[in-house]
């Protein structure tokens, strides 16, 4: 299997690193023995190595499609970590989490946070609301979300948005927007990973990009649980998008469950499950 694009169906808690060090393995054996000779002039059998690498990872928590090349088809990743991408993502809203998923620190929305909020261009105590095109003072006047509540430690309940609401937030992220990259990712900050920077509990400013939503769809919600559907350019951070939602909507959100269903044109159900 030299040179071919393979499709895998990854399963959550196992990195890409990982799918792509099992495939590799496995290629390998199947590849066969060749004979080599050492510096010592012994001639030895050695398993034939296969190259093998991702084209744009998953986060361990994360399922669906990696698309995989093999042997020189590995130099083709930069074609395809410029395609658009689709995904279906679950956002728990009310509460919060150091990632942005599950993998982090959950913790609920409190006033503390809803003060300082600037990290993502959301500010609701004086600014418009990130991605959603609402004032501050529209928010709480709507009653869909009541600054007070967090004061007077009133229950979650007490400030679920409506449908209608959720409905109108969404929409306002469809088009050109700009993220803040997360901390916890693998951007390179003065030649470290961002994300052992973070681990470290280390500040550093996080860039900002502009990405494009083609389009956001609502397939579920049920308080606190928002399930959507998008289709986003390269580059686009769904833990930053699912973030920047349940901030808009005043309540604070993250990631529980994400799954990438396509990449340009290749679908997850044509993919294999790993096992196989």
């Amino acid at each position: 299997m030299n040179n071919e694009i393979l499709l895998v169906d990854k399963p959550a808690g196992v990195s890409s690193f990982g799918v792509v060090a099992r495939v590799r393995r496995e290629l390998s054996e199947q590849a066969g023995m060749v004979e080599v000779k050492g510096k010592d002039g012994v001639v030895r059998q050695k398993r034939r190595k296969v190259k093998v690498g991702h084209t744009g990872t998953l986060d361990p928590f994360a399922t669906g499609l990696l698309i995989l090349l093999t042997g020189k088809g590995t130099k083709r990743a930069n074609e395809f970590l410029k395609l658009d991408k689709e995904y279906v993502a679950t956002i728990r809203l009310g509460m919060v989490s150091s990632t942005g998923d599950i993998e982090g620190e959950i913790i609920p929305f409190n006033r503390a946070q809803l003060d300082n909020l600037s990290s993502s261009g959301h500010d609701l105590a004086a600014s418009r609301c990130y991605g959603c095109g609402a004032s501050s003072s529209s928010l709480v006047s709507s009653g869909d979300f009541r600054k007070e509540n967090y004061q007077a430690g009133y229950s979650q309940a007490d400030i679920s948005p409506s449908r209608a609401r959720v409905e109108e937030v969404v929409a306002g992220f469809v088009g050109e927007i700009e993220q803040t990259v997360p901390a916890y990712s693998a951007v390179k900050i003065n030649g470290q990973r961002a994300y052992k920077l973070a681990r470290e509990g280390k500040q550093v400013e996080m860039p900002t990009r502009k990405v494009k939503i083609y389009e956001i769809e609502i397939l579920k919600y049920e308080w606190p649980e928002l399930t959507i559907r998008c289709k986003v350019s390269s580059g686009t951070y769904i833990r930053a998008l699912g973030e920047d939602i349940g901030k808009a909507l005043g309540v604070g959100g993250y990631l529980t469950e994400l799954r990438r269903t396509q990449v340009g044109e290749y679908r997850v159900e044509d993919a294999r499950k790993i096992e196989k």
